[in-house]
This record gives C-alpha cells, sequence and structure tokens, in this order.
C-alpha cells in the first residue's frame, strides 16, 4: 500500500488500541468495587474518570480474537460504528473502511497481533508518559516523509511547532489555528503550559482544517489526548468558510500551505480582511497573514510559517501589503529557518511574529522596532534529506526573542550578534525597501581579531611551510632506500 492509504489504517487502529487499554484498566478497577454496588458495565464509570466508553463489540478483546477470521475488516468497521455511536465526540471522525476488498484481511490480522503483543498505550502508566502521543507523531512524521511533497501538509515537524509555542509563550487565553493540519500545534501549546507548571484549561482551542480526511486526524489527536478542541462541525476552507468568524485570538499559531493559487481571490475582492490591500490570486500568503491580523485579540501575538519569499516579493502588490504591516507596526520578530525541514517541501521558509500592542502589553515597549534573527546555518541533519533543530537551538532562539521584548523571567540581556541577530528600527527597513529578509539586517558573523602582524604572520607560515617539506624530503629518501634493498633499481 502506498504511505497515504496505509496510514489510515494504522492510525486508526492506534486509536481503537488506545482507547480500549484505557478502558479495560477501567474495567478492572470497577470489577473488584463491585461489592460497593459498582458496575462494570455502567457508562457512567468510565465517563467520569474520562475514558470513553466502549460497547462489548468494539473491545479490543473481541478483534483479537477473529484477527484471522475473513470477516475481520467488517468487525474493525463495525467497531468504529460502535465508539461514534456511544462517543458523541468522535461522531464522523473514526475510519471504516476496512472491510473493502482491496484492503488483505491477513495483513490485518497480523497488525491486530501485532498491537497486541507489542502496543500498550492507553493505561495510566503509558498516559503517564504520552506514550501514544509519541508514537501517533512518530508515524505521522514517517507518513509525512513517505508520502513526499503533499504529505507533509497535514503535518508540520516537531521542532518547528517547538520553536513557535516556545516563542509566543501561550500561558492563558485563546489559541488559534485555522489550517490546522492534524492538531500539532494545539497538542504543542497543551505540553507547554504542562512543563510550566501551568493548567491546560487556561487556554481555549480553535481550529480549522480543509482537507476531510485531516480534520479527523486532528480530531483524533486531541481525543486520544483529553485536549477539549473546538475544529468546527465539519471541515472548511478557512477563506471561504471561516467557522470562528467571530473569534478574537490571544494567540494564533499556524503553517499555511505555501504559495497557493488560485486559492478563490476573485469571490472574496471585497472582504473586510484586506485592510492592508486585496492579495493575489496567484499566492495566497497575504491572504492568510491579513487573516491571521483580522481574528487577533487587541493585545494578540500570532506566529506562523511562510515561504521566503513572503519577506521579499515585489510581484502583485506584496510588496505594497507588506510595507503597510509593517508601517501599521504590527511585525515583532522574523526568523529565517535552516533548509530541509519540512518533509513536504524544499521551498525554504522563515516565521513571522506579530503583535497587535508593542507598546506595553506585558513586555517592553517595542514600537518601532523589528527583531531579526538569522538560524539558516542552526540544525542538525538527521538523514540524507531532512534536518531538526536541537532542543539547545530552539532555547536560543526563544531567548533571544524574549530578552529582545523583555520577558521578566528572561535573565541575560539582549545585545546584537553580528551574523544572527539585529534589532532594527522602520526606518532602517525603509532603507531597505520593507524587504524582510534577516540577512540584509543581521550582517556577517563575527571572525576573532588577528593582531599578528603581518612580516610575523609570513615568516611564521614560511617556516611551517619549510618544516613541512623537509619531512616529506626525509620521508622520500627512507621510502627510496627501502625500495632499493628490494631489489628496486632507480
Amino acid at each position: 500500500m502506498d504511505a497515504a492509504e496505509y496510514k489510515h489504517v494504522v492510525l486508526g487502529l492506534i486509536f481503537l488500541k488506545y482507547i480500549s487499554d484505557a478502558f479495560d484498566e477501567q474495567y478492572q478497577k470497577v470489577l473488584k468495587e463491585q461489592d460497593q454496588g459498582a458496575s462494570p458495565e455502567d457508562r457512567d464509570e468510565y465517563l467520569s474518570e474520562g475514558v470513553f466508553w466502549v460497547p462489548k463489540e468494539a473491545r479490543w478483546e473481541e478483534l483479537k480474537k477473529n484477527a484471522r477470521q475473513p470477516d475481520i475488516g467488517k468487525l474493525v468497521d463495525q467497531a468504529m460504528d460502535a465508539i461514534e455511536r456511544e462517543n458523541p465526540t468522535l461522531k464522523g471522525v473514526l475510519p471504516k473502511d476496512y472491510a473493502r476488498p482491496s484492503l488483505d484481511k491477513q495483513r490485518l490480522g497480523e497488525l491486530i497481533d501485532l498491537f497486541t503483543n507489542r502496543l500498550i498505550i492507553g493505561t495510566a502508566d503509558a498516559r503517564s508518559k504520552d506514550i501514544l502521543g509519541r508514537v501517533y507523531e512518530y508515524f505521522l512524521s514517517q507518513f509525512a516523509s513517505a508520502e513526499g511533497k503533499q504529505g507533509g501538509q497535514f503535518y508540520t515537524p516537531r521542532c518547528v511547532v517547538q520553536l513557535l509555542v516556545e516563542m509566543l509563550a501561550p500561558y492563558k487565553g485563546r489559541v488559534y489555528d485555522p489550517c490546522c493540519g492534524s492538531g500539532g500545534m494545539f497538542v504543542q501549546s497543551e505540553k507547554f503550559i504542562e512543563a510550566h507548571g501551568g493548567r491546560i484549561g487556561d487556554i481555549s482551542i480553535y481550529g480549522q482544517e480543509s482537507n476531510p480526511t485531516t480534520w479527523k486526524l486532528a480530531k483524533m489527536n486531541l481525543a486520544i489526548r483529553g485536549i477539549d478542541g473546538n475544529l468546527g462541525p465539519h471541515n472548511a476552507d478557512t477563506f471561504h468558510n471561516d467557522l470562528h468568524p467571530d473569534l478574537k485570538a490571544d494567540y494564533i499559531l499556524a503553517n499555511p500551505p505555501f504559495n497557493s493559487k488560485d486559492w478563490g481571490q476573485e469571490r472574496l475582492k471585497s472582504d473586510p480582511r484586506w485592510k492592508y490591500g486585496v492579495p493575489s490570486n496567484g499566492n495566497a500568503n497575504f491572504a492568510w497573514v491579513q487573516h491571521f491580523i483580522h481574528h487577533l485579540a487587541p493585545t494578540g501575538q500570532a506566529g506562523f510559517v511562510l515561504a521566503n519569499g513572503s519577506m521579499s516579493s515585489q510581484q502583485s502588490g506584496e510588496g505594497e501589503i507588506r510595507k503597510a504591516i509593517v508601517e501599521a507596526d504590527l511585525v515583532d520578530c522574523m526568523v529565517a529557518l535552516p533548509g530541509q525541514l519540512f518533509y513536504s517541501t524544499q521551498i525554504p521558509a522563515c516565521l513571522w511574529f506579530l503583535s497587535r500592542d508593542k507598546k506595553n502589553n506585558r513586555f517592553r515597549d517595542r514600537r518601532g522596532q523589528i527583531l531579526f534573527i538569522d538560524a539558516r546555518n542552526m540544525g542538525t541533519m538527521i538523514d540524507r534529506v531532512h534536518r531538526e533543530l536541537a532542543d539547545e537551538d530552539v532555547q536560543k532562539i526563544a531567548s533571544t526573542y524574549h530578552a529582545w521584548r523583555g520577558d521578566e523571567s528572561e535573565e541575560d540581556q539582549y545585545e546584537d550578534v553580528p551574523g544572527f541577530c539585529k534589532s532594527a528600527d522602520l526606518d532602517e527597513i525603509a532603507g531597505h525597501g520593507f524587504i524582510l529578509t534577516p540577512g540584509r539586517y543581521v550582517g556577517a558573523e563575527e571572525i576573532e581579531d588577528d593582531s599578528e602582524p603581518f612580516e610575523e604572520k609570513m615568516d611564521r607560515l614560511n617556516a611551517q611551510l619549510r618544516e613541512q617539506i623537509q619531512k616529506s624530503n626525509e620521508f622520500d629518501q627512507v621510502l627510496l632506500r627501502n625500495l632499493k634493498r628490494m631489489g628496486y633499481d632507480e
């Protein structure tokens, strides 16, 4: 099978195994409490503990018993149906095409056996270690890699999501992703809050996704972690059917499709979102930027991924839109990313950070300033074609931004570092034609001062060269003597 098809078989079964593990563990607890009036078939005993109710025909034990039967595909579909029927939040989300003739039932049975023997992901201990989250993230990334160009549209590499979240630091408020893919931004936001001792309930999640299959993946991704997110009642195109029209978000995190063409601009020319100029139908980049701005609360912040062209393009009025956004003092920080981070594209990418209020909302007054960070030389190759930012790289970039904007928790003082970061004012940016490429501002990395006088340096280098020649000649003489002993005649 192609990875694009195989992922739905695997991820659906992983989800089913997870909720069955959690159910079975709770089932055993309730069994021990029967003498106190508890019933293992009372659904409230499970829902009250945040565990999905799994009807008997959908339990993994039933699938395991029938894994080698020719109708196993039909039984899996029936299990998915039963779970959706009993748990309204999952309605229309789970895959239900395991009975299709093209799916090898012997392989399907073997996969169920494999998961039975090797995969424990829903128990309390596994949940505390986020085993399922790690398994799920691994499969998403592997499928994205295998599917090639289009596969990564539903998956943003973990290190990129981590960088966005670490820089924005969404502790409390409404978090919005209007092109949420498989929901990675939300998961990482929750992890960030947990890691910093906050409460998960302090953020509200809003999202939207146009691809119906990817929307289901996002719903499952949130459900397995117990995250209550509002992704709308169905998939929908954000530009033409905004499911959260009145939302004003405190944080926006997003990775919209790069350079999308023919996105339907002709039907939206008078849309109120285009405050800074009507975006081109040939490229949706600045439609996304203005959609983000439109949905920001008065003190809201946004961090998102765009193709590098967004920083410098002058085509189809994009330069004028970018200029208007800069002059409105909405741009807070620009980060140039290294290449080969994404599974879906080799197009170079960057991060934009916007702030509605740069005056003094929790941070210092940054009006008239933009921070530029050039991270193109950071990261490590994890295979021949993919690069990853290490945790140290993420922390270096994020702490630079936090020091610059004046976070109280940041101990270090901000300083410009040639070749890496530079705080520029709007006059300097105007002098560069409102191009926002960090390389234009940060300059070249400083080279160690070489104070050795020229004549002394040349004498030292000549002496080293003579020494190397002498050693080479001595080696040749020894080699020649040895060859003569062996009968070589010069």
